[in-house]
């Protein structure tokens, strides 16, 4: 491992023919397993909200994480960061020739010392990605055991968190060597709503940074020489001072302050809504307004648990707008496999009843239905349906005039959460299409028109001009995605959230 970087570093240093060669787009394949990577610069890829299976505690794709004072400009956060790193260089052109940056992204480069080294470097820790960040979490959580706040502490277990930093790292690396990857700007906006909706601050973002080097260097031993500590100490610097601007603009945007992002809730009404299926709605404890939220966004809950863990989820909120309550849909989460129950879901179902109360986040998120005339396809798969609820609920609150196509698969008719309210919804639309698959059709099934078996659109007449969107576990999203592109819906108009921890944790789509 000491000669491979070291052969590498030295390598970085030949001449200008070497250090021009083509990034290593293979990075990000390596760790997310996507051939379809250059896709996700226009679909969005995104998480449903369902709880303990869905969602990590404390940032998908990336972990937590640094450290400038709430309230700063953004204008203040950068300049706080340009003389922080007087290396990294800000604009369209830099020693090594003219560079262009992704729309919409922000136009920040890596130092000359510093982009040949992990350019040469990047291969070798991308492959210890993993244990890297294996190493890292445990130090830092016995250091700052007040963390363990933040996070899912069940995806911390299985991994999968792990996997979703390792992979983030990398894949913002590969995006500051290449101009021409795919823009990391959309990852960047999901992982900046994740940690706005925790509350993550500023400072923490050192603690990470102080953990995650400390555990290259354990990891890769003497082959981090200072020279490649400095540059991926560059590399993760960078990706820190953006998501800090970020969040500190969308903290603005939603008037709250990241030291007190907790608001006390009451449950007013608790609904069962489906087997293992739940919905809590919610009124200020204030006697405030509900924050207004866009259809399909999400809001953290908090709870601490009976061995005193206290312990965030995120869930969708599963209406549309409302000014006084705000409503989600809880599915337990069963172990399957000697894998445990999930501690929160569970904790919700067996212990919250009208009455309780509870903290909740800011709505946070930036999956949302934009404004539009072209036809709609809402697809969605078990608990996968609560943002299709509540775009529906929005889309008849405000009458709108696209024609909607709603495609849902469940288990039965017992599992198949929110029937009510979007058969309510749909009503009100009045020329809705509406496609439901059960794998057993009961009676109840029979009288929703329910046909046997696993979703197919095939028989589905779909608009090539059609916005499509769509929530449900990895292996249906898969499949339904292929099915889409293949009858010729074009890829970059279909929307989706995956199940798990981030985009970037496992698979994720392709076609």
């Amino acid at each position: 491992m000491v000669g491979a970087l070291a052969r590498a570093v030295a390598g970085s240093r030949r001449p200008e023919d070497q250090r021009s060669e083509k990034p290593h787009h293979r990075l990000v394949r390596l760790l997310t397993h996507d051939p379809d990577i250059g896709d996700r610069r226009t679909e969005g890829q995104h998480r449903c909200r369902d709880g303990d299976g869905v969602h990590t505690g404390s940032g998908h794709a990336s972990s937590v994480v640094p450290s400038v004072i709430y309230g700063s400009p953004i204008a203040g956060l950068w300049s706080v960061f340009s003389t922080a790193l007087p290396k990294v260089k800000s604009g369209r052109a830099s020693p090594q020739g003219t560079r262009h940056h992704h729309p919409g992204s922000s136009i920040l480069f890596l130092s000359p010392h510093a982009e040949p080294v992990v350019r040469a470097t990047a291969p070798v820790v991308a492959e210890h990605a993993v244990a890297i960040t294996s190493r890292f979490y445990p130090a830092m959580l016995e250091a700052h055991p007040d963390l363990r706040n933040l996070f899912n502490m069940g995806n911390q277990a299985s991994g999968e968190q792990r996997q979703a930093l390792a992979s983030a790292v990398v894949a913002y690396a590969v995006h500051l060597l290449d101009p021409a990857a795919p823009s990391f700007q959309p990852v960047m906006q999901r992982i900046a709503h994740k940690h706005v909706s925790l509350g993550i601050r500023p400072e923490q973002y050192t603690i990470v940074g102080h953990h995650l080097m400390a555990a290259v260097a354990e990891v890769l031993g003497d082959a981090v020489t200072p020279e490649v500590a400095q540059a991926w100490d560059e590399v993760y610097w960078l990706f820190a001072a953006q998501l800090i601007a970020e969040e500190a603009r969308l903290y603005t945007v939603a008037g709250v302050d990241p030291s007190h992002p907790w608001r006390r809730y009451v449950v007013v009404e608790r609904v069962e809504e489906a087997t293992d299926t739940i919905s809590l709605v919610f009124r200020p404890e204030d006697g405030g307004l509900v924050p207004r939220h866009l259809p399909g966004q999400y809001v953290s809950v908090v709870v601490t648990l009976p061995d005193g863990l206290r312990q965030p989820r995120q869930y969708t909120v599963s209406t549309g707008p409302r000014e006084n309550t705000l409503q989600i849909t809880v599915r337990r989460v069963r172990g399957v496999g000697g894998a445990p129950d999930g501690a929160v879901s569970t904790f919700l179902h067996e212990q919250i009843v009208v009455g309780d109360v509870l903290e909740l986040g800011a709505p946070s998120g930036d999956l949302v239905l934009a404004d539009g005339d072209d036809p709609l396809l809402l697809i969605s798969a078990g608990v996968g349906i609560t943002p299709v609820a509540a775009i529906l609920d929005d889309l008849a609150t405000r009458g709108t005039t696209r024609p909607v196509t709603v495609a849902h698969a469940d288990r039965s008719a017992a599992s198949h959460a929110l029937f009510g309210a979007t058969a309510d919804a749909i009503s009100a639309l009045g020329s809705a299409e509406v496609h439901t698959w059960y794998e057993r059709v009961d009676a109840t099934g029979d009288r929703r028109g329910a046909r046997t078996g696993l979703m197919d659109l095939s028989a589905l007449q779909i608009p090539e001009a059609a916005d499509v969107f769509m929530c449900g576990p990895l292996p249906f999203m898969r499949d339904v995605r292929a099915s889409l592109v293949r009858s010729g819906v074009p890829s970059h108009r279909i929307r989706y959230e995956v199940f798990g921890p981030d985009m970037f944790a496992g698979q994720t789509l392709s076609a």
